[in-house]
Parts: structure tokens; sequence; C-alpha cells
């Protein structure tokens, strides 16, 4: 099967990957266009009028809230439609997760329900399992919740101590066990619980009610952000699960557990960027408004660095997100057409052969909100730090993303680490490439000549894709097993992978642009300009710290060299790029790229 798909999960190192094979936002269909527009709508008359009475939260109102967005049909775009959802691409569920996230504390809500509060069920549970809770979750009659954190086990899942067993009779099992940080926890319906069946090694998962005995759940915690998303501690003391509410096969929990934290990383890239694009919002709107020496804080160069910034922080981080969100599409219809998976199986199955493109997103994408959030506030000044300015309650809010779904100090080291194991088993030719990179340092030379900007640039990337496989290759040599002790060595390295699988994505899709977008059409050149130029300085950094650290004292000079070489990209005027850029927002005065 997996020879049938153009990229497998991390070969995005090995092979080029074509403009045409990759989806941009641009080419969205009259009908994603209706979706995208039904969510910004809602946003508008549901929940951006009350955002204070969300903060408070006001008993019933958030669910309230998701019960209306369910009654739209947009808690249903990634369901079947047997189940009563409309069966959507992934593209599409992504489209409809970026426009939700603009929405604060409710995007929490939406994306926890219509993510891992409801897909766990859609992709493994069984037809009975489908109908009783499934077609409740996609109308928004139920919510949804993912019960996995324990006080003892956040990162490290399968340390939880949850257990269930067993009764005497057979029908029931006795469900023991505590989990904390659960969004939706106040107000979810339907809860997926993970526990340990009798003294199993892994975890097994299982569809609880909130309205069973022995369900207690603890008031709500209180957050820096995201006030009006629902946190709660849940006890389950002697709870009686019905044998036929086990999700999926015994010890399968960790499993189905790993493939929904791969889907919420991706989707947590689609709903950053609704965050994202509502800060430039605001933060061009407010320098266009603001006068300082006698003229708007927008004529100021400094400012206007700080717009073009986070546009292009937004512009890369959305190519990648669409970029892998077609990969995951495909690869679906390769499995249920090539291996005869069902939907469910077919749709984990393509979630794990990303994981490491997921995990890109995952921390690029919180990581460029977090930039983003933080020149809101400065672009505002004194009034940004104002608990009466939006960009208050977005700074607060945006912090979070870099814990989500496994903090970006897990991420980073997984992403390295998938890719690496994917080599060494053989399942992409990860060490041949690296081993022949490495071998050819010695004749290595800065000879290139310009050949066209879209050549020069993919030539860029190559060496960018270069380094990462030479120190993959020399850390694996000199560390071996102990390389995941290696943590520091592992972040570069991911520093690294992120840079060059966004900086090629954002490449593609300029390049798709060319042919479809003649208006404006150097802007996104320079933006593309502006990222490669400065992740070649990003990477080289990285890449010496790696290189520093890994201490061969055989190779550090050639790898040195070898580094200086592969970043070698020629010098632009990024004032003048960056300017460009800001001028288009500021005359638009809202996100227009």
């Amino acid at each position: 099967m997996e020879k049938d798909l153009t990229i497998k999960g991390g070969e995005f190192l090995l092979k080029k990957t074509e403009a045409n094979d990759i989806f941009i936002p641009e080419e969205f269909d009259e009908e994603q266009q209706m979706i995208a527009q039904t969510c910004d709508d809602f946003l508008e008359t549901e929940v951006f009028p009350i955002l204070d009475r969300i903060d408070s939260q006001e008993e019933g109102l958030m669910r309230s809230i998701v019960e209306k967005a369910g009654e739209l049909g947009l808690l249903g775009v990634s369901i079947p439609e047997e189940y009563d959802g409309f069966g959507q691409s992934f593209v599409t569920s992504m489209l409809s997760s970026e426009r939700m996230g603009a929405g604060n504390s409710f995007a929490v809500a939406f994306s926890a329900h219509t993510g891992i509060g409801s897909l766990p069920i859609a992709y493994y549970g069984n037809h009975e399992q489908k109908q009783k809770y499934l077609t409740k979750l996609a109308t928004g009659e139920w919510a949804g919740a993912y019960c996995l954190t324990e006080p003892g086990a956040g990162s490290d899942a399968n340390s939880g101590k949850t257990k269930a067993v067993l009764s005497e009779d057979g029908k029931h099992y006795i469900l023991n066990g505590q989990k904390m940080w659960i969004t939706n926890g106040g107000f979810a319906d339907v809860q997926t619980v993970f526990a340990k069946i009798d003294n199993d090694r892994v975890l097994s998962a299982f569809i609880v009610e909130r309205e069973w005995d022995g369900v207690v759940l603890n008031p709500e915690e209180k957050k820096m952000g995201i006030k009006g998303s629902s946190t709660r501690q849940i006890f389950y003391n002697d709870v009686k699960v019905p044998v036929e509410n086990l999700l999926g096969k015994r010890g399968e929990g960790f499993r189905i557990a790993l493939n929904i934290l791969h889907m919420g990383r991706i989707k947590l890239g689609g709903n950053v960027l609704g965050a994202a694009k509502r800060a430039v919002d605001q933060s061009v709107n407010y320098a266009n408004e603001r006068k300082q020496f006698g003229t708007l804080i927008a004529n100021f160069g400094a400012i206007k660095h700080k717009l073009a910034q986070q546009v292009i922080k937004t512009f890369t981080t959305e190519s990648a997100v669409y970029r892998v969100s077609k990969d995951i599409d495909d690869a679906i219809e390769i499995y249920k057409t090539k291996e005869g998976c069902d939907y469910g199986r077919a749709v984990m199955d393509a979630f794990g052969q990303y994981g490491a493109e997921a995990a890109i997103m995952k921390v690029f994408g919180s990581e460029a909100l977090d930039y983003i959030a933080d020149e809101n506030v400065q672009i505002m000044g004194g009034m940004g730090f104002s608990a009466e300015m939006p960009a208050d309650r977005g700074y607060r809010d945006s912090r979070i993303n870099r814990i989500f779904e496994g903090t970006n100090e897990i991420n980073r080291i997984l992403l390295a680490d998938t890719i690496i194991k994917r080599g060494q088993k053989g399942t992409i030719p990860l060490f041949e490439k690296a081993k022949e990179i490495v071998a050819g340092l010695d004749n290595l030379t800065n000879s290139y000549e310009t050949k066209g900007y879209f050549e020069d640039k993919s030539f860029f990337v190559e060496n960018f894709k270069n380094i990462a496989l030479m120190l993959m290759e020399v850390a694996v040599n000199k560390f071996d097993r102990k390389l995941v002790h290696e943590q520091e060595v592992l972040n570069s390295i991911s520093d690294i992978l992120m840079s060059v699988y966004v900086a090629e994505s954002t490449m593609l899709r300029v390049q798709k642009l060319e042919s479809v977008k003649s208006e404006d059409f150097n802007l996104y050149k320079d933006m593309l300009d502006v990222y490669v130029f400065e992740s070649a300085s990003l990477i080289h950094k990285h890449a010496l710290d790696a290189i520093h650290s890994i201490e061969d004292d055989k190779l550090t000079e050639k790898l040195i060299k070898g580094t200086q070489i592969y970043t070698n990209v020629p010098g632009i005027n990024v004032k003048d790029a960056r300017r460009r850029i800001a001028d288009k927002l500021i005359g638009e005065n809202k996100y227009c790229f």
C-alpha cells in the first residue's frame, strides 16, 4: 500500500514534491467557502458579542453555544453522513477548525468536541456505538470529552493508574481512577476514558456516560487563559461500564490515544491560524488608528517589520497545514481502496503515517501564534497591556497551545525520533541518503550558479534537507540507542526539520500560485524570500549547536564546512520586502493573503 503514497511520512526529506501535488488554500471550492462563511458568521453572531460572559463561565452558556453549532451542522463536518454528519474531507475539516480557531475559549470547546471528543468513536467505534453516541455528538444533542491525562501521567500517557476490572457476571468493567485537565469536562455527556484492564501493560479505551453512578466532577479549574473553557478533574468510583462500551479492542487504547493525538496536533495547526489572522487584523486596525509624533504608527518601519512578520508566520503555517492535510486525505483514500480498511481505520492509519508532520504543525503553529499574539500586544503598546483590549485575551489564550496535545518539548523529541526510527526500520531510505551526504563532504564546493527563481529556492531547500540528514547520521553513529537521552541534539535537529518542511511548503504554494494569482504575486515571493533567508541563519545556528554537542573529532570540521556551504543563501533586502508586505496589509486594513 505504502508504495502508492506520493510521499510517506517523513519522506519529505528525501523526495522532491511537485507544486501540483499539494493543496493550497486558494483552491477551496464553493462548498468549502460556504462552510467557512458559516463558521465566520457563527462567531460574529454567537461568540464574539459575549466573550466576557463566556470567560466568566456562566452556567450552561458554553454548552448552549456548542448545541447551536450542532444545529447548524458545524459539529458534524468530519462525521460520516450515515451518522448525521457531513462526511467532508480532512482538508474541509481543517478549514472549519481554522475559522473556529478565532473563537478564543469557544474554539477550545469546539475543537475538543469535534476532534478528540467525537473522533475516537467515529474512527474506532463499532456500528452500534456510532449509532448510539456519534449521531448525538454530530448534532450537538450530546457533548464529548477525551479523558487521558492523570495527575501522574501527562506526557507519559501509558503510565496512567486508572483501572478496569471485569465484573463477576462478565457484563461490566468496574472503572476506578482519576483524570485531570479534561476539556469540556463540566458539561460533556460522553467521555472517552483510557484505563488498563486488570494488570495489562497498555491502555484500553471505554465510552463512559457522565450520568452513570460513580462519575464525580471536581469544580472548574482556574486558568491563566482560555478561561471560558470548562476544565475539570473527573473521578471514577466503581463505575459500571457495560462491556459493549469497550472502544476498539482490549489493549488498543494506547494506539487510539496516539493516533488521536496525531490528529489533534495537526488540527491545532489549523486552530491557531484562525487566532493568528484575528490577531493580525487587530494589530493592523490599531496601527491604522493610533497616531504618535504626528503620524499613524503604521507608517513607522519598526511597526511595519512586526506586521510583516505576523503575516509571514501566518502564511507559512497555513501553507504547511494544508499541504499535510491533503496528504492525509490522499492516504485515507489509498488505505481504503488498496488495503480494504474501513473508513475509521483508514483515517487512523493516515494520521499515524504523518505523525512527524503532525508534530511540526503543532510546534511551529503554536510558536507562530505566540509570536503574533505577543507582537499584537506590543504594537498596541500600553493599550495592549490593558485588559479592556482584545490583545489581552488573545495573548493569554495563545499560551496553552504550546502545552496542548503534548508539550512542544515532547513533540520536538518525537519529531526527530520518529523520522530516525523510520529510517532505521527501512520504512524510508533515510540513512542510505544520509551516508552519501556525509561521505561527500570532502568534495563539497560552493559553486552553484543561479538558474531561475524557483530552481534556486528548490536548491536551497534541498541543501537544508542535507544538513538535517547529515546530522541524523552522525548523531545516530555517536550516540546509538542513547540518542533519545540527548534531547538538546534532537531539539536542534527538529528545529531544522521544521524549517525545512515549512520552507518547502511555502515554496510549493507560491510556485503553484504563479499560475493562478497574478495580482500581488510578487508579495508572495517577498514572503518566501524572507522566510528562506531567515531559515538559513536559523538552520546554521541549530546545526552548529548540534555539531559541537556531538563532538566527533574526525568529522567536526567537515560538518561545519558543510553547514556553511549548505546554508549559503544570497542576501536580500529584507527591509524592503517586509515593507511591501506590510503596506499591502495596511492598505487593506485586514489579513488579505
